[in-house]
């Protein structure tokens, strides 16, 4: 992947938020800390892994968004942990009137906080290992349209509702399908950036469902399920038989040892936003899965069909990427990057602003239909 182009940034987005203070457990403001995005008319929904909720920014009428609002998730789907457990949202789309939200479905470790405990007690502190029961949330929120292109998530509109699958404090749905997975059952009781099992990316059309794993990457391989979601009642969804009766497909994909940070479809294409997996710094690049709303089957995918098409520009401890949308108004092909740990240049902290990038590929829009 080395041999590729550095993305050009061609412009930069400004994201305003309101103070970020009143929510509860946030350690940073949201503007440093954004994990997920996705766009529907005039509104940007935007998602903080620390928080059980989402926000939305408009559109205004200098390009920027802002007009922040936020909305707590429990007040819209119910959550085994209720309002201030951490959901750590890591892929948000919007789709046929529908947010879509996924949680990590991912364990964490304890970190050893060696600035308040000595050597020994930092270890033990690292022995502990939290799953976090919010964070295994999918599902599907209805977007009612309050004026033309300024969208309102809602509990229910009409017969749309918003639905979910089965998750509670010991035990999801997803969970329980994955525990024989020869591949992917060993990883499910491994912390997230330690090669254990993280959803990071969602792409959605229709009923179908793509995830994209962070963890485990097998062999230089990352991993997408791929699931056709159909709603059994008010507040549940099930996953259809699929696949020789599984409820899911497994699509391996070369990534030369990268996991799945973000996905988007661009026509029959899936772009795939791709890092590190462990917790240490290094390049990101965006991938074109060619034809990937096509495969019905699982299977390792024919490394001809994956295009390496941008590298980011990588800095030490700033600008991670975490999400990636379509921009189409500035160009065939564009993209809007956001970032976690943004770089102090592109912040404004007197306006909790901060600045997303729109990128051109090489190659950009040669995939589309």
């Amino acid at each position: 992947m080395s041999d590729t182009s550095l993305a050009e940034t061609i412009a930069q987005v400004p994201l305003a938020f309101s103070n970020w203070k009143p929510i509860r457990h946030l350690e940073d403001p949201l503007h440093k800390d954004l994990s997920a995005v996705t766009r529907i008319g005039d509104c940007l929904f935007l998602a903080c892994d620390e928080t059980a909720s989402v926000e939305r920014l408009r559109r205004l009428n200098d390009g920027s968004f802002g007009d922040h609002r936020h909305f707590v998730l429990d007040a819209l789907a119910h959550l085994p942990a209720g309002a201030d457990g951490e959901m750590d949202i890591e892929g948000l789309c919007a789709d046929e009137g529908f947010l879509w939200v996924v949680g990590s479905h991912s364990l964490k470790r304890s970190k050893p906080k060696r600035d308040a405990n000595d050597s020994r007690e930092a270890l033990r502190n690292m022995e502990e290992i939290e799953r976090e029961p919010n964070r295994y949330f999918l599902g599907r929120i209805p977007l009612v349209e309050e004026v033309p292109g300024l969208f309102l998530p809602a509990r229910s509109d009409g017969e749309r509702q918003a639905a979910w699958l089965r998750l509670g404090r010991k035990q999801s749905a997803l969970e329980r399908w994955l525990a024989g997975d020869p591949h992917l059952g060993p990883f499910l009781n491994i912390p997230s950036k330690e090669n254990g099992f993280d959803i990071e990316g969602l792409a959605v059309r229709g009923n179908r469902v793509w995830l994209g794993l962070r963890g485990p990457v097998l062999r230089g391989h990352a991993v997408v399920l791929d699931l056709e979601l159909k709603q059994k009642a008010p507040d549940r969804l099930k996953a259809r038989r699929v696949d020789g009766g599984r409820r899911y497909r497994k699509h391996l994909l070369d990534t030369r040892g990268l996991g799945i940070r973000d996905m988007r479809f661009e026509g029959d294409d899936l772009l795939l936003l791709v890092g590190p997996t462990m917790s240490l710094e290094g390049p990101a690049f965006v991938l074109r899965w060619r034809d990937a709303a096509q495969d019905d089957v699982s299977g390792v995918i024919a490394p001809e069909r994956i295009e390496t098409i941008a590298e980011l520009p990588y800095q030490l401890h700033v600008d991670h990427p975490e999400g990636i949308e379509l921009w189409p108004e500035a160009g065939e092909g564009a993209l809007l990057i956001i970032y976690d740990a943004p770089a102090p240049k592109r912040t404004d902290p007197d306006t909790f602003t901060v600045r997303a990038d729109v990128i051109c590929p090489s190659g950009a829009g040669s995939g589309q239909s």
